[in-house]
């Protein structure tokens, strides 16, 4: 008999879990700049089939604020969005954006990698995607990606193949 899949709040139940033990004080000001996107983890089809993929964000930090800008690629063109989200509790990484949105930094070692969980009200329902980012335009294996992995082992890990175009050119400042 097949094992079923553990339904969604199981599964953001353990991952909460898993992390919980290492959640410390976030240093706002190391987790700013460029950051990549190479991982997603979902229970939900519509966060991995997004028509416009993200590949890049560049976050700025001013007080209890979180400015992320994000750079997407939409069918080979790249365009961006602004968007300011305040601290719910900056301390330990959760900022509150306009549209029911939030983004938790569940760990990072500021240099390579940060896993983060965004959570998103839609249709009635809340969705949960988890992550993977690194400072690097050409690496996906930093030391954050087992760690990512262990977290979402019961989400299910899908690893994102991007052209880095527009990835690279935000890191550029050039859009």
């Amino acid at each position: 008999m097949a094992a079923k899949r553990p339904s969604t709040t199981l599964s953001v139940l353990l991952v909460w879990m898993r992390v919980a033990s290492t959640l410390v004080d976030l240093d706002l000001q190391k987790i700013s700049g460029f950051w990549r996107e190479v991982g997603l983890a979902s229970e939900f089809n519509m966060a991995l089939d997004a028509g416009m993929k993200v590949e890049g964000l560049f976050i700025t930090l001013s007080g209890r604020n979180m400015t992320v800008k994000a750079a997407y690629n939409n069918s080979g063109s790249c365009t961006t969005e602004k968007v300011v989200g305040s601290g719910r509790d900056a301390a330990v990484g959760k900022f509150a954006f306009p549209g029911h949105r939030e983004i938790h930094v569940l760990d990072t070692d500021y240099e390579h990698y940060a896993i983060l969980r965004v959570s998103l009200q839609w249709q009635g329902k809340e969705f949960h995607v988890f992550k993977y980012l690194t400072r690097s335009l050409d690496r996906e294996d930093e030391p954050g990606f087992w760690r990512f992995r262990e977290l979402t082992a019961d989400t299910g890990l899908y690893l994102v193949s991007r052209h880095r175009r527009c990835a690279k050119l935000l890191k550029e400042e050039l859009i």
